[in-house]
């Protein structure tokens, strides 16, 4: 299974068409989007051929952004327990499937107490606008990235990630950079 992860688009309708745009080329069978759409308008072009997960990011000010996403996908509040890629036949509830924690990331504490629990084998978040990916015990945190900011030590360009569930770490994950 493969999982499109986006973050920290900010109603940049150019960056989530070419997110969208990615995610269907791929062939991604979800897609989780880890926070700060900001208004509902951002959130409408996500309802394509996958299934979506969304959680609140700390720029989604208007509550409209939760009926937008649950108009087509799942909307989880604060935070999110998923599982992808169970055995044989697509659902999650095999022994191979993947566990994932899903968070903005405005609380490093929560992050990282996410990743050190031991409970999850991807723990995914956004918020800093820097991607990165990072092995801890026997957890992967990974930040797709987000639109460029003017602050030092973000990215310098629209980033968004995928998760093949059939590899394992940090090799399941790969960045890619788009025009946003």
């Amino acid at each position: 299974m493969l999982v499109g992860i986006v973050s920290d688009t900010h109603d940049d309708l150019t960056a989530v068409e070419a997110a969208v745009s990615l995610f269907e080329r791929e062939g991604v069978d979800a897609v989780v989007h880890c926070g700060d759409f900001v208004a509902p308008f951002s959130v409408t072009p996500f309802d394509g051929d996958f299934d979506f997960h969304a959680v609140r990011g700390n720029n989604d000010g208007e509550w409209a952004v939760e009926s937008t996403v649950e108009a087509f996908g799942e909307y989880h509040g604060e935070a999110a327990a998923l599982s992808f890629g169970g055995a044989g036949s697509g659902d999650a509830t095999g022994a191979d499937a993947v566990d994932v924690a899903v968070t903005h990331g405005t609380s490093g504490l929560v992050v990282d107490a996410l990743v050190d629990c031991g409970d999850y084998d991807y723990v995914l978040h956004g918020h800093t606008h820097a991607h990165g990916v990072e092995a801890r015990g026997g957890t992967v945190r990974v930040n797709p990235g987000g639109l460029p900011i003017p602050v030092e030590g973000t990215d310098d360009a629209f980033r968004v990630a995928t998760l093949d569930t059939a590899e394992s770490g940090v090799d399941a994950v790969t960045h890619h950079v788009l025009d946003g």
